[in-house]
């Protein structure tokens, strides 16, 4: 094994395959799949999407309804509990790293039948993306971490091409800004800075929204060896050899710190009890949430390589759980009332009867795209209350008018129109939890980011004096003049902040919209400090 650096660590703590670790992932995962497939213990269903819980008269989910993307059928698979392990939900923005199948339905879906939802506002903005007019193709922080800089020209405007302008005359602004980090800061941090560079600075190639992202001073090999996968990538999608030259990146949409509210039930010493059948069960009892659907781990930020952490930690952690609470529900789902498969059926072949003939003058596809502007515009890298209160009526407004659809093809096979009118409804509804708790949550915290309420923290302020601050507050009395007074007054402004904002937002469906309410946040293990990165 080897490891490297990912963003937001100084060690090397990550282990990789090349540049494609997460692909790895899921090839071992779909060969045990495919294992299990063979000997009749699983059966996997393609062109298959989840449309909702079967809930029975108690609210307990006893199985899910799903739609054949083929033949339009709709029906009900029985099963004493569901997991939900559908990703992210990136096509919010329109453009995004994620698969274009990403639309956070599934989530939304579980939200709209009553299940709570976590941090909808803290979306991780990844430094390094191809630009794109239609998806945002990562260029992975794998990129950085063998050494990738990150520059433009200190001349706004240059037009020479990047092998033409001297290292005198190349500002790499992240080693400038934090030489302890480097090219290697936390992804808001990095996303912030670019865009900085590029919006503020207008220090932008070519005057335009991208930065140089740098390997050439690597032999050909050496990239062949360790970063070939996503260098062919750009290589296919740009026609430039990055080998060769710099690789034009910007900012994007990447990961959901948010998702649907899942529980869990600590041990004695505060651990988590892995035989629970509460862990990453979502508010539905029955119904539960893995990975970038559930909002657990990484609060309001994440580092580079957690999120293949968090999703192999759950699906381990979770199994035992689950199978406790099949093994010991009250009714088993093939005892369930068949009506109440039927009944749920019902409402969701209704719901696409509805679709289907909506016959108004909006284009689903053209209102998409409007609403994944208005969100990268104003719930994006920095947000401001003004344009986010803004952006709060202007998704009324794309609720109003997705009443006034025009389903274009009415048919049922291979029809994927109304599947996409159901989606922009369920985008729609999760961009309300996004903006409006970016509205309310007034502070700076991970990958929420609103200038006004930045706490400013003095340049030559160390994180270990607030060790020592928390420790002497702890005692009951604080000797101030042991402390800097701009050191104190920061401290202080922190510690008042978390009392106010250490808290999860928690938004549950109520008359049209979310309501949003807080719940707080355990930090018994690691109690919170402030950052540092120079």
């Amino acid at each position: 094994l080897d490891f490297r650096r990912f963003g937001g660590t100084l060690y090397h703590r990550t282990a990789f395959a090349g540049a494609t670790t997460g692909q790895q992932l899921l090839y071992a995962l779909d060969e045990q799949v495919r294992h299990y497939e063979v000997q009749g213990l699983v059966e996997k269903m393609e062109a298959h999407e989840y449309l909702g819980a079967v809930l029975n008269d108690d609210g307990r989910c006893v199985g899910a309804v799903i739609h054949n993307l083929r033949s339009g059928e709709i029906k009900a698979e029985k099963g004493d509990a569901v997991i939900l392990a559908t990703g992210g939900p990136g096509l919010v923005y329109g453009r995004s790293t994620n698969s274009m199948v990403c639309t956070g339905t599934a989530v939304t879906s579980a939200y709209l039948q009553g299940a709570k939802y976590g941090n909808g506002e803290f979306i991780q903005i990844h430094p390094s993306a191809i630009p794109g007019r239609d998806k945002l193709r990562l260029m992975s922080e794998s990129a950085r971490g063998e050494g990738g800089r990150v520059w433009v020209p200190k001349k706004a405007g240059d037009s020479r091409k990047p092998k033409e302008i001297p290292e005198a005359e190349r500002f790499y602004f992240l080693e400038e800004r934090y030489p302890l980090f480097g090219n290697l800061v936390p992804r808001d941090v990095g996303a912030r800075e670019i865009y900085d560079i590029c919006v503020n600075d207008k220090l932008g190639v070519n005057g335009e929204m991208k930065v140089y992202l740098d390997l050439t001073h690597h032999t050909r090999e050496f990239l062949d060896h360790r970063l070939g996968g996503i260098l062919e990538i750009y290589e296919k999608f740009t026609g430039v050899d990055p080998r060769e030259e710099p690789m034009e990146i910007f900012p994007a949409v990447h990961y959901s710190m948010g998702g649907i509210w899942t529980d869990y039930t600590r041990t004695d010493e505060g651990l988590i009890d892995h035989e629970s059948p509460q862990n990453q069960m979502t508010s539905i009892t029955g119904l539960y949430a893995a990975g970038e659907a559930d909002y657990q781990y990484h609060g309001g930020n994440r580092l580079g390589a957690n999120s293949l952490l968090s999703c192999i930690y759950t699906g381990l952690m979770m199994s035992p759980g689950v199978l406790n609470y099949v093994n010991n529900v009250p009714e088993a789902a093939e005892d369930v009332p068949e009506t109440v498969y039927t009944a749920s059926v019902k409402k969701w072949q209704e719901s696409y009867s509805n679709i289907k003939s909506m016959n108004g003058t909006e284009n689903p596809y053209a209102l998409h795209r409007e609403m994944a502007e208005e969100m990268i515009s104003n719930v994006l890298i920095v947000r401001e209350n003004e344009k986010l209160k803004s952006t709060l009526d202007k998704i009324d407004e794309f609720e109003a008018r997705w009443k006034n659809i025009k389903c274009v093809d009415t048919t049922d096979w291979s029809n994927p129109v109304p599947s996409f009118i159901n989606q922009l409804w369920n985008m729609i509804q999760l961009s309300k939890i996004i903006t409006k708790g970016a509205l309310l949550r007034d502070e700076f915290r991970g990958s929420h980011y609103k200038p006004e309420f930045d706490l400013n923290q003095p340049g030559d302020f160390r994180p270990e004096t607030y060790l020592e601050f928390e420790k002497q507050k702890e005692s009951g009395k604080i000797n101030e003049e042991a402390f800097a007074p701009e050191h104190l007054a920061y401290m202080k402004r922190f510690s008042e902040n978390n009392i106010k904002w250490l808290k999860t937002t928690i938004a549950t469906y109520k008359d049209g919209g979310p309501d949003i309410s807080y719940e707080p946040v355990d930090t018994s293990l690691i109690a919170p400090r402030p950052r540092k990165y120079d």
